[in-house]
């Protein structure tokens, strides 16, 4: 396998670039050192930075910015809902984030709802679980971070309101790659990410639907409407801001994006005829596929891409060296050989087609060299 002049990063999902107009708003943002809960013209520039991503991301998802509360990330927004109805049965996807697992886990034990083998959650178990626990907290992803898929969010919070179910939607990997409604999602809370969209790190948000009130996670100043306590970070929200702007730029490229993922997809079926897409069959966002080459682990994999000038990453959690079994692929029944031999191919806004027909080489080639076996 030759090495790449330019590496290529294909690991979108993790997190996208910045992008060029958004680094062109934080810089701004930097340059301005007032602390926006300040009375003074310093803290009022700060404050209008705020407010105006406020707005910004308030429109896309046609909510009022009063409901729009700035957190970390995803990962504190989940966290905050799951905590604030800590007392309630909680009903997870067993696709879900970690940050909504293991919160549910740390709370107590959680419902989970399983799925089929594309990823899809069972709407009837859904029901069968409500019925069972009343009055709970579910929490369903809009797309899994791994496949892809899109979940029937609209219609499982349907469903959930009917035995009186509080639905909270953690859509970090749908916004910037599919039209999201917060109303037409039909949830009471939702969780966003900057840094999926080619906004900064660590600046998320947490979507709040009129009449609930939720207790905060941190406590300590009066800021976002006493829901998230802590000085905000005014370049990370106006950031955000920004790449929410941006959104369109993203969504417009779709059918061109999704055209690539399948023929990237289809030259290696045609090449392997072995090779495992998950979700395949379902509906999914366009820029993630996640594939197993048979008989490759995919530490394997990721350190022959990443010399050959491509970044991905593993389908699986990896941690200290040791590879585990993911717990998407787990919970979609699949065998621990084919999961610790799948990698994630994400891509976006600064990704050509001749990158991915070119890792499409490099997977054949590396495949070929294996001689098949589990290495």
């Amino acid at each position: 396998m030759t090495s790449s002049p330019k590496a290529s990063y294909l690991d979108y999902a993790a997190t996208a670039p910045v992008k060029p107009q958004v680094i062109t708003v934080i810089a701004d943002a930097l340059a301005c050192h007032g602390n926006a809960s300040s009375v003074h013209g310093f803290g009022r520039s700060a404050r209008e930075k705020v407010e105006h991503a406020r707005h910004a991301i308030a429109k896309r998802y046609h909510v009022k910015p009063g409901q729009v509360v700035f957190t970390s990330g995803a990962t504190e927004a989940n966290n905050t809902v799951l905590n604030a109805y800590r007392n309630r049965p909680m009903i997870i996807s067993g696709i879900e984030h970690a940050s909504v697992r293991q919160t549910a886990q740390a709370l107590g034990t959680p419902h989970v709802i399983a799925v089929d083998g594309n990823g899809l959650i069972n709407i009837n178990h859904l029901e069968e679980l409500l019925k069972a626990n009343p009055q709970s907290v579910v929490s369903i992803m809009l797309v899994n971070n791994e496949t892809g898929v899109m979940q029937p969010v609209r219609e499982a919070a349907a469903l959930a309101k009917k035995y009186g179910a509080v639905v909270h939607c953690d859509a970090t990997q749908g916004a910037g790659r599919m039209v999201v409604d917060f109303k037409g999602l039909g949830v009471d809370m939702m969780s966003l990410s900057a840094h999926k969209l080619g906004g900064p790190q660590g600046v998320g948000a947490l979507i709040i639907a009129d009449g609930h009130k939720l207790s905060p996670l941190i406590f300590g100043g009066s800021q976002e409407s006493r829901m998230r306590a802590g000085t905000e970070n005014v370049a990370g929200i106006a950031g955000f801001g920004r790449a929410v702007e941006l959104i369109d730029e993203d969504l417009a490229k779709t059918e061109l994006w999704a055209s690539w993922r399948d023929a990237f997809e289809a030259r290696l079926k045609a090449a392997v005829q072995e090779v495992t897409v998950f979700g395949a069959n379902a509906a999914r966002v366009a820029a993630i596929s996640l594939v197993a080459m048979p008989g490759v682990r995919n530490d394997t994999q990721l350190m022959a891409f990443d010399l050959a000038g491509f970044a991905v990453s593993s389908g699986s959690a990896c941690s200290s060296g040791k590879v585990t079994v993911s717990p998407v692929l787990q919970a979609m029944g699949m065998g621990d050989e084919l999961t610790l031999s799948s990698i994630r191919v994400s891509f976006g806004w600064g990704t050509s087609a001749g990158e991915l027909e070119n890792l499409a080489q490099s997977w054949i080639q590396l495949y070929q060299r294996s001689g098949k076996k589990f290495v």
